[in-house]
């Protein structure tokens, strides 16, 4: 286990953490517009867009199946063309994920180790890399919401805009 990464080992910390980090997640969705999902990562598109990026942050399993976890997961594989879609997924997934969490497994389940990708991890490890996998993509959604002109929220700390709101300049890097 490299650095950075931690073993939950306590069901209620791991719901603590993601109810946080999944509501700064759906804060930034429900600012989408349906026009910004068309935004492409890079002219001539070809890979990715902001909504598909959007619809990836949605879980659709991946990383959990080997859990055992049994999730209420969308049935689409490709991203709706209407951000409200998008975000109400997101919700109703989110809340399902820490309700099956809460149901389905104890504390000692999370020392339970399976295989990922070649590796062996303990379940508790799983829940962490499912986080850090969210804020990744998260952090990218919030590069193409600023190509597309829509404010950003801050997750970590105050946005470019909310600091305006607290009549202060940004503090420059």
């Amino acid at each position: 286990m490299g650095r950075g990464l931690m073993v939950y080992t306590n069901i209620q910390e791991f719901i603590n953490d993601y109810e946080r980090e999944s509501q700064s997640t759906l804060k930034l969705l429900q600012v989408l517009t349906d026009e910004s999902l068309k935004q492409e990562i890079a002219p001539g598109g070809g890979y990715r867009n902001l909504g598909d990026l959007a619809w990836h942050l949605v879980p659709h399993g991946g990383i959990l199946d080997p859990t055992g976890l049994k999730v209420e997961f969308p049935e689409a594989a490709a991203a709706p063309a209407s951000a409200g879609e998008i975000a109400q997924a997101y919700r109703k997934t989110a809340q399902s994920m820490i309700d099956a969490v809460r149901s389905q497994w104890t504390d000692a389940d999370l020392q339970r180790e399976l295989n990922m990708f070649g590796q062996v991890w303990k379940i508790g490890l799983t829940l962490d890399m499912f986080i850090k996998h969210e804020i990744h993509h998260r952090g990218q959604l919030t590069v193409l919401m600023r190509q597309a002109g829509l404010p950003v929220s801050g997750v970590y700390g105050p946005s470019k805009e909310e600091w305006a709101q607290f009549n202060m300049e940004s503090p420059t890097v």
